[in-house]
């Protein structure tokens, strides 16, 4: 039945395009058929998608089997030792090249406390009021006219179920109308990204024939802040560090033992304390080593248009750290962050006590003039030559009496970062294809701030990779009350159509 499918949408092979794929009528397809999608869009996601909880999966995976084969394409799962990651090809015999795109399909999880709705997996319909305010509208206005600044608030709305979803429209649209490119596609989904992909680089080794390709892009992340047209030409790899200082073997009363036992909590804040500058910059020695911006780079930078003023005071914030001489810029640069810290209780669960532990979560944002284990390791010798004894597990009691300051220190590298040069075959192409979109070009981003676990494939398969990030950059993602604007919806669904009706020389 699937050979059949392929068959038949060979003999429909169309080109030059009809008249009803023109760019002039893009906009009119574009809008139907997202109206077209919303049930089939609330189905998907309306499915759990948490991979710390990998019977969430299993459905999920299912779900994209169906809706890839019904489009023509084949499909095989590449297992890995957790969850597998899925594959979904389709090929013919005029095609010279071939692309593969990456889809993410997993999600954050979800604090229901913090989420105005239900049920974060339950997606609803909001409208702004004047005040700023969201409110569920009934999910049948979708039958009418639509606001294109209506949302739809889900988990995984934007990250990165919409853009899964303006794919497979975007597939609808070509069958219907008996276009197919004239490249071969293939199509890896992810259904554990926002676990750093730990199982990809060894899955990509393991399958590098079924995924060769001349090309990779990636249908993931919001457009440029002016929600205007974007193609992304790289993006930060990441490692994260966890540590924890230990005080006293259990709880103390801060009353009777204050003055007396040390605080790890104080003693974790004056260490993290040394690894910044007051003006952001990382304190720690040889961390911006080997990176320069070249003038040329420079130039490159400053044609994003950043309304820096206004992206500060969208952000509450009065001054940005000391790195780089704009936004732009400071994002060519390794990060460090921290995450998360904890140490006790607050607000109204706090008690007059001397923590046990405290512990702070940390993250290197890498770029590509950067190792991924020597970062890690600068900042392991750093906690080192502030005195700390490393263990990485809880410490013993020997290790306990005989060192002054003891710290547990963890690190994982999921990816490196990723970075394809302006002038080049998937650039251009990519940038024929949003022209025919949208009438101009698009702002082109050297290097998005976030990270997609994309390094595996563009070292292990040797092609060059670009993203075309579609989703509003006011989405949310990672954070309760995730959403999709609808206009960018729309949008995505009309960019991804006219990249895939561009011909590939």
């Amino acid at each position: 039945m699937k050979k059949a499918v392929l068959l038949l949408i060979t003999l429909f092979f169309v080109y030059p395009l009809p008249a009803q794929l023109k760019p002039k009528n893009l906009d009119k397809l574009s809008l139907q058929y997202a109206k077209a999608s919303f049930k089939e869009l609330a189905e998907f996601f309306s499915l759990p998608n948490d991979a710390n909880y990998p019977e969430q999966i299993e459905p999920n995976v299912q779900w994209c089997e169906k809706a890839f084969a019904q489009r023509g394409f084949t499909t095989e799962r590449l297992t890995t030792e957790t969850v597998p990651l899925l594959l979904a090809t389709r090929t013919h015999r005029k095609a010279k090249k071939t692309v593969l795109v990456y889809l993410q399909i997993d999600g954050q999880p979800v604090d229901t406390t913090r989420w105005f709705q239900p049920d974060p997996y339950r997606p609803v319909l909001k409208e702004r009021d004047a005040e700023g305010k969201w409110h569920i509208i009934s999910w049948e206005k979708l039958k009418g006219a639509i606001n294109p600044d209506w949302r739809i608030f889900s988990r995984s709305a934007s990250d990165a179920r919409g853009p899964d979803m303006m794919f497979l429209k975007a597939m609808d649209i070509l069958n219907d109308h008996k276009v197919l490119p004239n490249f071969n596609l293939k199509v890896i989904m992810d259904f554990e990204e926002e676990l750093g992909s730990p199982r990809l680089p060894q899955a990509v080794l393991d399958n590098k024939e079924k995924l060769a390709a001349d090309m990779l892009v990636i249908f993931d992340g919001p457009r440029h802040l002016s929600n205007q047209p974007t193609l992304a030409y790289g993006a930060r790899g990441i490692a994260t560090i966890s540590l924890e200082v230990f005080g006293p073997r259990s709880p103390l009363h801060s009353g009777n033992y204050g003055n007396y036992a040390p605080n790890p909590a104080m003693k974790l804040s004056q260490l993290l304390a040394t690894m910044w500058h007051d003006d952001g910059r990382v304190a720690i020695e040889g961390w911006y080593d080997g990176i320069t911006i070249s003038d040329e780079v420079k130039e490159v930078l400053a044609q994003v248009p950043d309304d820096e003023p206004q992206i500060q005071k969208d952000f509450g914030i009065s001054h940005t750290d000391n790195i780089g001489t704009n936004f732009q810029e400071a994002i060519q640069y390794p990060a460090l962050g921290i995450l998360g810290l904890e140490a006790a209780w607050v607000g109204k669960e706090r008690r007059t006590i001397i923590p046990a532990t405290a512990i702070a979560e940390l993250n290197i944002r890498l770029v590509k003039e950067t190792d991924g284990s020597r970062m890690v390791n600068l900042v392991k010798q750093h906690i080192s030559d502030q005195g700390y004894y490393l263990v990485n597990k809880y410490p013993s009691e020997e290790e306990r009496m005989t060192n002054k300051n003891v710290i547990r220190f963890n690190s994982k590298i999921s990816y490196g970062a990723f970075r394809t040069e302006f002038d080049t075959e998937i650039g251009e192409w990519l940038r024929r294809g949003m022209r025919k979109a949208f009438g101009t070009d698009p702002i082109q981003i050297r290097t998005m701030g976030g990270s997609i676990p994309i390094s595996p494939f563009v070292i292990t398969l040797g092609i060059p990779a670009v993203s075309v990030p579609t989703v509003n950059p006011d989405n949310n993602q990672h954070s309760p009350n995730e959403n999709i604007r609808l206009g960018n919806y729309i949008d995505g669904i009309k960019t991804i159509t006219a990249i895939l009706t561009e011909k590939l020389e």
